[in-house]
Formats: C-alpha cells, sequence, structure tokens
C-alpha cells in the first residue's frame, strides 16, 4: 500500500518538527473537504437511483400505453374488415349507385331564405 503524503512512519516521525498549528488547521481542512465531498457523492448516488426509478417507471407506463395501443388497432382493424365487408356485400344491391347521378342543379340549387326585420336602429341607414 502506498504511502500518502499526510501518513508518516516511525523514521520519519522523529526527524519531523512537532505538528504546528498550521498542520492541524491543514489537516481539519482536509477532514472537513473529505466529509463534504462524501456527502456530496452520497447525494449524487442518491439522485441517480432517483432519476433511473422515474426513468423505469415512466418506460413502464409507456409499454403500458403502448400495448394498450396496439390493442387498439387491432379492434379498429377488424372494424374496418368488417365494415369493407358489408361496403363490398351491399354494392352489387345498391341502387344509387346503380341510378344516374342528379342534375347539377339538383344538386346545387339556390334557396331563398325569408329576411327577418331587423328593427334596431343600429341595423338602419
Amino acid at each position: 500500500m502506498p504511502h500518502s503524503s499526510d501518513s508518516s512512519d516511525s523514521s520519519s516521525f522523529s526527524q519531523s518538527p512537532p505538528p504546528s498549528k498550521q498542520d492541524s488547521s491543514d489537516d481539519m481542512r482536509k477532514v472537513q473537504r473529505r466529509e463534504k465531498n462524501r456527502i456530496a457523492a452520497q447525494k449524487s448516488r442518491l439522485r441517480q437511483t432517483q432519476k433511473a426509478d422515474t426513468l423505469h417507471l415512466e418506460s413502464e407506463d409507456l409499454e403500458r400505453q403502448n400495448a394498450a395501443l396496439r390493442r387498439e388497432i387491432k379492434q379498429l382493424t377488424e372494424e374496418m374488415k368488417h365494415f369493407t365487408s358489408m361496403l363490398s356485400s351491399h354494392e352489387p344491391l345498391c341502387s344509387i349507385l346503380t341510378s344516374p347521378p342528379p342534375p347539377p342543379e339538383v344538386l346545387y340549387a339556390t334557396h331563398s331564405f325569408p329576411q327577418p326585420h331587423i328593427s334596431s336602429p343600429r341595423f338602419q341607414h
């Protein structure tokens, strides 16, 4: 195991000067920084876990929606087949399809509708 810069063995301890106030305050700052870093890492891991849980729930919900939509597509496809079959069996018998189309004036006849009398002074000229 490699030696860290702040660790000392018995031979270097006897040669080094006694710890000063500066060394102890540096050590205290290192300890505080490590604690702060540990807490930040713990919070980060918790956020990652929560995000993964949220994504997992969202994924499950989307899977359920997808399955429901696939069922609806299947049902609508069957319904379309049914109506197509009904239409194809009806077409040979349909009198509307076999009769000639009505003249355009019947389709686009102009209708005259009575105009109501407007007595409001606002609409009088």
